[in-house]
């Protein structure tokens, strides 16, 4: 249950004065809300800049182009003709040094008159513009009695808005959630407090929102990083109770004599890496412990995974368990399969697959052989934690790609049986204080190496003005018999506003069956499961040899003679998913080449992203690089730059955070791991504010 405390915060934003339907719609948009945002979303929305309406020149001294504020006495009012929509209302104002025009277009009558009443005097605040030589403001942003002037801060904060929402109305908004704001407990330790001289957390949402100077609003500043340090000891501690869960001591163990797993390298193809090798001895060692296995296997793209998933499923099948590999997307599961299946048939493995298309008797079958033991190994989608699913004795969770899935699916996942370990699988390797952050403290095994015979990628960047030479090289290698990508960023026109020059993967598809018939082939995201697969397994086959796709093929798609990848609007991708999409080819026998084509003129970001991934194939070196360039969001392949589920956390500015934060959880959990007495009560606050609390029924489990 909430705290009864905070829920004045968790009223909708309608209930404010002034927020009807119309923002409610806007402001969903705005705060990425799926129903009516509450108030405590307003309130973690911070400003990202502010204006200085300090500066009170008089008229004579104020400088064009900039935001003054001045007090002026309204002599004057000039209406726009009658039927003239287009021409502005004027009003003519002056101080003892000179004049002033303030101008309205499509100005509501009677408004104005009201606003700047003829022989009062006024503030006005706005961008002062020189036009034929007499200075005006267009549409001031204030404007203010005697009375009201008294009360403005003199700063104002600039939000992060969307169209149609006007940010007089955010602001009125903000300030009156504001109000709202009930006298919080303090959940930081005091010595926390006295380290980082961290104001409470009252203040600092007040001056951020109000700030009385411009440096109130920086995200290094004390107000933005006590917000801050909140919502990441909420993801910590959220993480830590969810650790502790996990590491409650576990009964028999899941570690067999090794007989299947010798069976299963003995029939690969290729010595596993000494990386391979070190990931399944610690594996297997966890998997003796008596507390149970969370360990993170991270290996870039095509570093043999699957494989040590494959070896550490055999370990618990040798002594009669069951596992379970959850990926999140289909084509990501029937990947895993067709490169385990074979494997598995041969070492006398039992392994299955459950997505949403296995349905009716197949899928009754199928749950009926996993609740008698039949299956040592189930491979699937979301589809794994359906209520009907049910294991005989599960025993290892091995969850891919991770961090698209949120806390509740893994617990889900893991309550199918008693005590099960989880081995976490990223193809992006992530970057050691994310690590943290997204993942709590993990065991980590890395997988550096590339499998034996894997070539390198000649990695080129072409403008998109010479799209017609790479055309016409695409031909060239078609004729000589190579497969070849070509990867779009859009499916469709629609996709989104602001993108005229992207070139959508339905329209280069048909430009390219033009040229070269129906060797051409299409996928993308809004076909059904088993259309792509067709046309995958078509591609695989050399029916097809240009495969025109979107970012579906990022993940898990591999077709070892494909030698060339084609990356247009190039510029659009972040740095991990550039090295996804690149680690597609380069898997066969074959030299392998990426042409990444950009529009010109590159942004700055763009450019040094394009020079990274250019110079290098280590994905551990992108991951450090993107981190550096934008913000997590895009090293854990989410589009918004920030730490992914964090609103106020920055990792750049943050960091050192991060480990405070950390810290503070793993004492909370030593001293107080039930969240008792008035400290635990304040904690408890925390974690429903930041919406953590998926953890809270935890504190009482097991």
């Amino acid at each position: 249950m909430r705290p009864a405390l905070l829920n004045p915060l968790f009223a909708p934003v309608t209930s404010l004065s002034g927020v009807g339907p119309k923002q409610d719609k806007l402001l969903r948009y705005l705060l990425d809300r799926s129903e009516t945002p509450r108030l405590v979303d307003l309130l973690l929305h911070l400003p990202a800049s502010v204006i200085d309406r300090r500066a009170r020149p008089k008229i004579r001294d104020a400088v064009p182009g900039t935001v003054v504020t001045l007090e002026v006495t309204i002599d004057r009012h000039r209406p726009a003709p009658p039927r003239s929509s287009r021409a502005p209302y004027l009003v003519y104002a002056s101080d003892d040094t000179g004049d002033v025009v303030l101008t309205f277009f499509r100005a509501q009558p009677g408004y104005v008159e009201k606003l700047l009443p003829v022989g009062a005097k006024r503030y006005v605040s706005g961008t002062l513009q020189m036009y034929d030589g007499i200075p005006q403001i267009v549409h001031p942003d204030r404007v203010v009695d005697e009375e009201g002037f008294a009360k403005l801060s003199g700063i104002d904060p600039v939000y992060p808005l969307t169209e149609g929402l006007a940010i007089g109305s955010l602001r009125r908004a903000i300030a009156q959630a504001l109000q709202k704001l009930p006298a919080l407990p303090e959940w930081i330790s005091p010595e926390v407090l006295r380290r980082c001289s961290f104001p409470p957390i009252a203040e600092a949402l007040q001056r951020v929102h109000v700030p009385a100077e411009l440096t109130d609003i920086l995200p290094d500043g004390l107000f933005w990083s006590r917000l801050a340090f909140d919502e990441l000891l909420a993801g910590q501690l959220a993480l830590a109770l969810i650790r502790a869960q996990l590491r409650r001591p576990a009964g028999d163990r899941n570690a067999g004599d090794g007989h299947l797993r010798h069976r299963i390298i003995d029939a690969l193809p290729y010595a596993l890496t000494a990386s391979q090798r070190d990931a399944m001895a610690a594996i297997a060692e966890d998997l003796r412990q008596p507390v149970r296995m969370l360990r993170l296997l991270q290996g870039d793209v095509g570093s043999g995974k699957t494989v040590v998933a494959l070896l550490a499923a055999a370990a618990v099948a040798e002594v009669g368990k069951q596992a379970a590999l959850m990926a999140p997307t289909e084509i990501l599961a029937r990947q895993h399969i067709k490169t385990i299946a074979p494997l598995a048939e041969r070492a006398g493995l039992r392994v299955a697959i459950l997505t949403g298309r296995e349905k009716g008797k197949e899928r009754r079958e199928l749950l009926a052989r996993l609740e008698a033991g039949e299956i040592d190994l189930l491979v699937g989608t979301h589809a794994l934690i359906q209520d009907d699913v049910i294991f005989k004795s599960l025993a290892l969770a091995i969850v891919d790609e991770q961090h698209r899935f949120g806390v509740r699916e893994r617990l889900a996942l893991t309550s199918k049986g008693e005590a099960v370990d989880v081995l976490v699988l990223s193809a992006t390797p992530i970057p050691r204080t994310l690590v943290l952050t997204y993942f709590g403290d993990m065991d980590i095994s890395e997988l550096r190496e590339k499998p034996a015979g894997r070539q390198p990628i000649d990695t080129r960047t072409v403008p998109a003005s010479r799209i017609s030479d790479v055309i016409d090289a695409v031909g060239r290698a078609l004729k000589a018999g190579k497969l070849v990508y070509w990867i779009c960023p859009l499916v469709e026109e629609s996709e989104a506003e602001g993108t005229e020059h992207l070139t959508n993967a339905t329209k280069r598809f048909e430009s390219l069956q033009k040229r070269f018939g129906d060797r051409v082939g299409l996928v993308h995201g809004q076909m059904k499961g088993a259309e792509k697969d067709a046309v995958m397994a078509q591609f695989a086959a050399h029916e097809i040899t240009l495969l025109v796709a979107t970012t579906v093929v990022e993940v898990g798609v591999d077709v070892p003679a494909a030698s060339i990848m084609v990356i247009e609007n190039a510029e659009r991708f972040g740095l991990a998913q550039l090295h996804q999409l690149r680690g597609r080819i380069g898997r066969g026998s074959e030299a392998s080449t990426c042409l990444l084509l950009y529009q010109e003129p590159l942004g700055e970001i763009a450019k040094a992203r394009l020079k990274v991934i250019r110079e290098t194939t280590d994905g551990f070196r992108i991951a450090e690089e993107d981190l550096n360039l934008r913000g997590e969001g895009d090293v854990l392949g989410i589009r918004q730059s920030g730490l992914p589920g964090y609103r106020i956390a920055r990792p750049e500015v943050h960091g050192q955070l991060i480990a405070q934060a950390r810290e503070e959880a793993l004492r909370t959990m030593k001293d107080n791991p039930k969240l008792k007495g008035e400290r635990g009560e304040a904690l408890r606050c925390l974690l429903y504010l930041f919406e953590r609390d998926e953890a809270i029924p935890l504190i009482g489990a097991g």
